[in-house]
């Protein structure tokens, strides 16, 4: 610890000591110690003086930990494992569980499921608590994430069962988990939606996202797309560089895609370089409330550059930079150090108090608590909210996330609890692996193509009995209302998996997006009615107070 005391001796620390218990009054007068010097004090004098030995990194490492909980929800500090952590899911792989989480109060917060994972195979969800993995208890126990990091990953087939609440769940859901390699990839899928339109899925913005993104394209080229559908559902974001390369392909040389601006660092314009590729034929974007960051980034440029429509619900929030300081010893801290603005001049930062990180992590619930998911008509921001595009001055607003052109409620009419128990127990998931296993030769037999199996193959009365089945065996008690209800969906998303492990994760998507995703089918409908799509390129949609 030397290095934080270049100055300080113990004779020094002694007389400064003795300054602290003269008689009060006398030291009024005294000029202070600048903060710096405040901190370096402290420490000298529990190190030197507490009664019983002092873990001083420790306790440098919590004084860090908090005075950057103070600043904002984003400013964090991790230690080496965690830093390695934070950097494999955008350039390496790792075999675990797929999560990203976050130890809030001694509890363990699911923040973001890996795409394709194991974790999302199985069901779980952002917002579950991870009460316990195998036989370790991580709820109520005070864990660095190294830990939690050492009992989550794990060797590629090994299993894992966890324990999680989940928020309106009154008993905790038991998940068997086989832990897998973590997919890095960028896009999960990507084929043409109808003849003329592509569809790309991205899950994250990485440091390989743009090199996917142009292979992707010239794929769908050759395939006839004239019009692009961008999935940003679900992406938490990641480089913001990525995102930049990726809107520059939609913009003209010169276009404004984003700016970030700081008292200490100035401001930075991130201009388009050149004309892009991609500057031709219908563009939308789709986003929930899971997207944000980068994610808000690009749909923020192709929005107020007037390029193409984003549609969905409003996203995530997040329009603060933060910039890595790594340490010797490999831990790191990430540190807001800018605020970033769409091209018309918003901050799509949602509010915050330095300090409360339990608020602001519960925004998500609280938009769904007041109608935000179900109705476009539960939302309504102030004037001075409001901004204006570029080109066609339609309304855009800031503050909270980016709000949709269009707006597509959330469905839940096929979600029963008999399903998500099913889920929780992983039995859709080990029933389609099991099936693929068991009958893979026959399935190529029949169904030698992906197209062939989309078109020809069905989940069939008996495969849904051994689902039912399964689940009994697995305390999952049979409720037929419910299972009606569901029914169509688990077809849908068992075929989905089938194929999946049978082709390519696009094969999932191909199955499960028309039938079950809202979002999707409303943006292929608007990128084929020519005059819905111009309609709100150039009128937008008012969100103000009325």
């Amino acid at each position: 610890m030397k290095r934080f005391f270049i100055f300080a001796s113990a004779a020094i620390a002694f007389m400064a000591s003795a300054q602290i218990f003269s008689p009060r009054g006398e030291n009024q007068d005294r000029p202070q110690l600048p903060p710096d010097q405040k901190l370096r004090f402290a420490e000298k004098v529990i190190e030197t003086y507490y009664v019983d030995s002092v873990n001083t990194d420790k306790i440098v490492t919590e004084a860090i930990v908090a005075m950057l909980k103070e600043l904002d929800p984003h400013s964090s500090y991790s230690d080496p494992e965690e830093t390695r952590e934070l950097t494999i899911p955008l350039e390496g792989n790792f075999s675990g569980i797929g999560i990203q989480f976050n130890m809030l109060n001694d509890t363990l917060f699911v923040i973001q499921t890996t795409s394709g994972g194991p974790s999302e195979k199985v069901g779980i969800l952002p917002g579950d608590r991870i009460l316990q993995a195998g036989d370790s208890i991580l709820s109520g126990v005070k864990s660095p994430n190294s830990r939690i990091l050492r009992i989550l990953r794990g060797p590629k087939g090994s299993q894992v069962g966890l324990k999680v609440l989940r928020k309106g769940v009154a008993e905790p859901l038991a998940f068997n988990i086989t832990r897998d390699d973590i997919p890095v990839y960028s896009i999960d899928a990507s084929y043409m939606a109808d003849p003329a339109t592509g569809y790309i899925r991205i899950s994250r913005f990485a440091e390989g996202t743009e090199k996917e993104f142009v292979k992707a394209l010239a794929e769908l080229r050759k395939q006839g797309m004239k019009n692009l559908i961008i999935d940003l559902e679900d992406n938490g974001g990641g480089f913001l560089n990525a995102a930049t390369d990726l809107a520059s392909h939609f913009l003209d040389k010169g276009d404004l895609i984003v700016y970030t601006d700081a008292p200490k660092m100035g401001t930075h314009n991130y201009v388009v370089e050149k004309n892009g590729d991609m500057r031709d034929g219908k563009l939308v974007i789709m986003a929930n409330q899971y997207s944000a960051s980068a994610s808000e980034i690009l749909s923020g440029a192709v929005q107020d550059n007037d390029r193409g429509l984003v549609v969905g619900r409003r996203t995530f929030g997040k329009g603060l930079v933060q910039r890595p300081f790594p340490m010797p010893d490999g831990s790191m801290i990430r540190l807001t150090v800018s605020r970033y603005y769409t091209p018309s001049g918003r901050s799509i930062q949602k509010p915050y108090t330095a300090g409360d990180g339990d608020d602001y992590r519960k925004d998500i619930l609280h938009r769904y608590e007041a109608g935000e998911f179900s109705s476009a008509d539960s939302v309504h921001l102030p004037d001075s909210l409001r901004y204006e595009t570029l080109h066609n001055k339609r309304p855009v607003y800031g503050g909270g996330g980016i709000m949709p052109d269009q707006f597509v409620p959330i469905d839940t009419t096929s979600f029963s609890p008999y399903y998500r128990d099913l889920v929780a127990k992983g039995i859709i998931s080990r029933y389609s692996i099991t099936y693929v296993d068991t009958h893979r030769k026959e399935l190529k037999k029949e169904y030698p193509t992906e197209q062939t199996f989309i078109d020809g193959f069905e989940v069939s009365p008996d495969m849904m009995q051994e689902i039912v089945k399964m689940g009994e065996n697995d305390s999952v008690k049979y409720n037929a209302e419910q299972f009606d209800r569901s029914a169509p969906m688990m077809r849908t998303i068992i075929k989905g998996i089938i194929g999946r492990d049978l082709f390519t994760t696009s094969t999932y998507f191909k199955i499960v997006n028309p039938a079950l995703n809202p979002v999707y089918r409303e943006s292929l409908q608007l990128i084929n009615d020519d005059e819905r799509y111009r309609q709100l390129l150039t009128h937008g949609r008012d969100y103000s107070n009325k």
